[in-house]
């Protein structure tokens, strides 16, 4: 009997060692796999990124190539609070105007696969255009994918600097934050911060609701997996290495506290970040807003599939919203 119970207490610890074992590399494959994504080498191969844009957008290789020659699309750096060396694209409008875009890239892309949005603001609409490239992407350094909460910080660091870039003689820009897929996150996450007083309105195209929801979402389509437990032990690894937490990363909260005008994207055959999530932003923002639900777009292609109607709503609610808080008279909704 004492032997049975003995051998049962040994079958018991192998068990739970590897049980403990198991679940701990799976939290740390999937830090991995979410937050460093091999290295992010494609949000990092610019020459990559170039070709995939030139494919796309066939258009963008003549435009890129003339403001090339013309030295009119540059690189900037600047530094964090924390040390870390970030970089941004930016070119200025064809004309001089205080109308200025700041635009945001999506999950493991950089500044240069937002080039087709930087045509849309410069291009049709005359626009200054800044393109940063957040944290482990492109030429900017980072040890990780913040997807969209740190780098609302960042950004709010980047609407500085365009200001400082493009703002005429003595006086402000008008600027819109216009971010994609997890840069639609970043924008829905620093539109719920204290506002410069330059910041007249956002555009978001098929951002998630929170970090959680979306990791939530992708270990059930990717691997049939359920949230418990994986996902509670990633995001307290999370916290313990980086400080943040997929709960904490929450555009679904920060959009509570906007207070300017916001236009909302999303495609309605959007699996990767479903339609839902759009949805349910637009929901909880109070105030100016408006929506458009693209038919048949799926995720991040709604304005690879109707760039002309993408452009024009686009260029409607920023000429309605995009003007001085002080000429502001808008109705409430």
């Amino acid at each position: 009997m004492h032997k049975e119970k003995n051998k049962f207490k040994r079958i018991l610890w192998i068990v739970l060692t590897l049980l403990v074992l198991t679940l701990t590399g799976s939290t740390l494959y999937l830090q991995w796999y979410a937050l460093e994504a091999g290295g992010n080498e494609r949000g990092k191969n610019l020459e990559t990124s170039y070709a995939f844009m030139y494919e796309h957008y066939p258009f963008l290789s003549h435009w890129v190539d003339s403001l090339q020659r013309a030295n009119a699309l540059r690189d900037t750096f600047i530094l964090s609070e924390d040390g870390a060396r970030l970089h941004a694209l930016y070119l200025y409008a064809d004309t001089l105007t205080a109308h200025t875009a700041v635009a945001v890239h999506g999950y493991t892309d950089n500044a240069v696969r937002m080039l087709h949005i930087a045509y849309l603001y410069n291009h049709d609409l005359h626009y200054n255009v800044l393109l940063p490239d957040l944290r482990f992407a492109g030429q900017s350094e980072g040890d990780h994918i913040q997807m969209g909460w740190k780098d609302r910080l960042d950004v709010l660091r980047w609407m500085e600097v365009a200001n400082e870039l493009f703002a005429p003689k003595g006086s402000q820009t008008r600027m819109v934050v216009h971010g994609i897929s997890m840069g639609a996150a970043t924008t829905v996450c620093v539109s719920g911060e204290p506002q410069p007083p330059f910041v007249n309105c956002f555009v978001e195209d098929c951002g998630y609701t929170s970090v959680w929801d979306e990791y939530a979402g992708e270990l059930k389509n990717q691997f049939g997996l359920p949230a418990f437990p994986l996902l509670h032990l990633a995001s307290w690894a999370t916290r313990l290495r980086y400080g943040w937490d997929f709960r904490e990363a929450s555009p679904l909260e920060q959009v509570k506290k906007c207070r300017l005008p916001m236009l909302f994207i999303h495609g309605t055959e959007d699996t990767f970040v479903p339609t839902w999530m759009g949805d349910s932003l637009y929901a909880a923002k109070t105030g100016i807003k408006e929506i458009w639900h693209v038919e048949g777009a799926t995720h991040a292609d709604s304005y690879l599939k109707y760039a002309k109607e993408y452009t024009e709503i686009v260029k409607s609610f920023v000429e309605r919203y995009n003007i001085p808080k002080d000429m502001n008279n808008l109705p409430s909704q």
